[in-house]
């Protein structure tokens, strides 16, 4: 049947938030409500590029934003739509009657009538906002057994694995990625003097993905799933891979405050020197898009550090007093696994000006104080002399701040109680004296943190 109802021009209401993806789809106003809106059109084949802000159309359902685009494909067509940039969003395609065919970040599908289509990028959600370049191409289906840089196969597999061969003419840095929406993509890859790596899940979701330094040479590419069952369409890509900055990797060597360097971690653990030469608060973050980043600090009289993701997403942090003298830094991932580039920077951090850090001592009812943790619980005391209700209330934008309250034959504790990660704990306690200790939710964390205890009388008898 042929298609009749073209999309460069689309009704959609005017006033109030659009439900769903399209208006048009819900529109029972008068005519006087609505308009025509011409759409922007995708080539396929060719590379559009847009961004997704405030002012662009609302998703009624979920608060996300989206543009909308018409394309012309043909019958019989596999298609690929696919995003990539700052964006964190989802691909959707329609075709003319408004009828929802699917929806990925990377969306492939089988056209069954040539005609007018509508491709529609959103953010994931109400909070997705960014640039983003939209690429779409038709799939065609290879038995190649070659891999070539910059060339993409799209192929089958049926259970079985299959093999490529992949030539590496220049010594450089390569990724090569497995994609596939119907299993779990598994990589290995085998090449000169004993090269051997495997993988996974790096690519995220379930896909796969080697990144590494590549001599020159031909390397053996071992597509299949990753526990050998499963069957359908994947995509293999090998490109190569920019260095960023001045294009200089530093994978040993010394490190000072101030400094910021690039490394590479392909599966050995990496050590630098890490020189402090006045004493202070010290900042150490580990930056990684494509690795799990994990950072140990070793130094004298058995000083030891270790994090996983304190600075956020799967980025490392460490921050602490450290003496003048040399420590051992070390930079891996969290699991030994994985390959890719990650940022270390070492950089000095200044106490508040007005702010003195207690790290024990006396707690007064209704005072606050500024503390440091460091991996080792902190002990203050705290006496009533009358039947009170406390609130003690731990923050830090450094760590998962956990609160802990006992004496005179109780004990309680707070993790999450307050904002975020914050810590608050209330309690009406007779008089007495308490031991409060202010820690992190794990050994792993480190950094300031604000106590505040307040107090109220309360109508508390003890126990006879």
């Amino acid at each position: 049947m042929a298609k009749t109802s073209p999309l460069s021009l689309i009704i959609v209401a005017v006033g109030g938030a659009a439900v769903g993806f399209l208006a048009a789809q819900t529109i029972t106003s008068a005519p006087s409500d609505i308009e025509q809106v011409t759409l922007e059109s995708l080539t396929l084949g060719e590379r559009a590029s847009g961004e997704i802000t405030s002012a662009s159309e609302l998703n009624g359902k979920d608060g996300s934003r989206f543009l909308r685009y018409a394309i012309n494909l043909e019958e019989g067509e596999l298609v690929e739509v696919s995003l990539r940039g700052a964006l964190q969003g989802v691909v959707t395609l329609y075709d003319d009657q408004l009828a929802l065919l699917g929806s990925a970040p990377t969306l492939r599908q089988q056209i069954k009538e040539s005609g007018e289509y509508m491709v529609v990028v959103s953010g994931a959600d109400e909070h997705s906002y960014g640039p983003f370049s939209i690429n779409s191409r038709t799939v065609e289906l290879s038995d190649s057994g070659t891999l070539t840089t910059e060339t993409p196969i799209d192929s089958w597999l049926d259970g079985e694995s299959r093999e490529f061969t992949l030539t590496i003419e220049d010594a450089g840095m390569y990724q090569i990625e497995m994609l596939a929406d119907d299993f779990d993509a598994y990589l290995v890859l085998e090449g000169p003097n004993g090269y051997h790596r495997e993988d996974d899940d790096s690519a995220g979701d379930l896909n796969a993905r080697i990144a590494d330094f590549f001599a020159p040479g031909d390397y053996t590419l071992t597509a299949r799933t990753a526990y050998g069952e499963g069957n359908g369409l994947f995509t293999l890509t090998a490109e190569t891979k920019e260095l960023p900055g001045d294009g200089e990797l530093r994978n040993d060597g010394t490190i000072k405050p101030g400094d910021t360097l690039n490394g590479w971690y392909s599966g050995q653990e990496l050590y630098y020197e890490l020189e402090v030469e006045e004493a202070g608060i010290y900042q150490i973050e580990m930056n990684s898009s494509d690795v799990d980043a994990y950072l140990v600090l070793e130094g004298d009289d058995g000083y030891y550090r270790e994090d996983d993701d304190s600075a956020g997403d799967l980025d490392a942090r460490i921050a602490d007093f450290l003496a003048p003298g040399e420590y051992q830094l070390t930079a891996r991932t969290a699991f030994g696994t994985g390959s890719g580039l990650f940022t270390l920077s070492v950089e000095p951090r200044d106490v508040p000006a007005g702010v003195d850090l207690r790290n024990e001592g006396i707690l007064t009812p209704d005072e606050t104080l500024n503390g440091w943790f460091s991996g080792e619980p902190l002990t203050y005391e705290l006496t009533l002399e009358q039947s009170s209700h406390v609130t003690l209330s731990m923050r830090s934008s450094d760590f998962d701040a956990y609160i802990e309250l006992y004496g005179e034959g109780v004990s309680y504790s707070d993790d999450d109680g307050g904002s975020g990660t914050d810590a608050l704990l209330e309690q009406s306690l007779l008089p007495g004296t308490y031991t409060v200790t202010a820690r992190g939710f794990s050994a792993s964390g480190s950094g300031m943190f604000e106590l505040q205890v307040s107090t109220e009388p309360a109508d508390m008898q003890p126990d006879i």
